[in-house]
């Protein structure tokens, strides 16, 4: 992907999501949209009867902190309303370079505690692919050192941790210039371990973590480093690496073998994780 600041428009303007109703089609699934203090934008998506104790997933979109919107993951998330009875929140973040760190984080942060609070889930995940599961990393962070939302785990699929990566593997997807756009849009010249989670030096008190990432991606190393110390911090942690996988390669090849074989591994953690007391 060519980006930089003169593609990026265009490259934003390409973008077509499916809107809540295309995403749910005929499906037994109602939406509303939030708008919250300060203006971040929260749509909801739940079972039209949801069960008193369905538990939560708060989704964070992807694109490199600097493009998409909350519509993106709408295709992952209507299958696990369907499976898990699942009531979930997906937040438009605010973008760098217009805004850098801490607008998104905050944003994000902002989303969920309202979630938490206006639901009151017993069970509430957070996740997100790609920039949506290094911002879901980042607000299990702040969760924690802020005192809550209470969070039952995190969700991070080829989550973008690391301002530091030099790895330069052949991904078609995201390539190296591109991730070096981005985290130089976010950071703006600083640095913080909330916008890049590798850089955390305690990752105690986390909530349980399922981190997936393709074998052939520039997210590898520092995906599996970032669960490696979850696990050594006494986090329950989950890795998956899925050889010759691409980035983001369940969005791009959803019918892939590997694909199927990544969502069965995310639903059984998922009914491990909401069955676990």
């Amino acid at each position: 992907m060519n980006l930089s600041a003169e593609t990026l428009p265009a490259i934003r303007a390409s973008f077509r999501n499916p809107t809540p109703p295309e995403a749910i089609g005929d499906r037994d699934i109602t939406w509303s949209d939030h708008t919250l203090d300060g203006g971040v934008v929260v749509t909801v998506l739940q079972p039209r009867h949801p069960r008193p104790d369905a538990p939560g997933l708060y989704s964070i979109h992807g694109g490199g902190m600097v493009m998409d919107d909350r519509f993106a993951d709408l295709p992952r998330l209507v299958p696990l309303i369907e499976e898990f009875g699942f009531v979930c929140a997906t937040v438009e973040y605010r973008l760098a370079p217009e805004h850098p760190h801490p607008a998104p984080l905050e944003d994000c942060y902002a989303g969920l505690v309202w979630f938490a609070s206006a639901f009151g889930f017993e069970r509430l995940v957070v996740g997100g692919g790609s920039a949506g599961g290094g911002l879901s990393a980042g607000v299990a962070l702040l969760a924690r050192d802020r005192g809550g939302p209470a969070l039952a785990g995190q969700l991070l699929l080829c989550p973008m941790l690391d301002d530091r990566t030099s790895a330069d593997l052949p991904d078609l997807v995201w390539t190296k210039e591109a991730n070096d756009f981005g985290w130089r849009s976010l950071l703006n010249g600083q640095v913080s371990p909330y916008a890049a989670p590798a850089r955390m030096a305690d990752l105690s008190g986390l909530p349980p973590a399922f981190v997936e990432v393709g074998g052939a991606e520039l997210f590898r190393d520092e995906d599996v480093a970032y669960a490696q110390r979850l696990a050594r911090a006494g986090v329950p942690t989950e890795l998956h690496v899925w050889a010759e996988a691409h980035h983001g390669f369940d969005r791009f090849d959803p019918e892939a073998e590997v694909t199927r074989a990544a969502l069965a591994a995310r639903s059984s953690w998922l009914r491990r994780l909401l069955s676990s007391r």
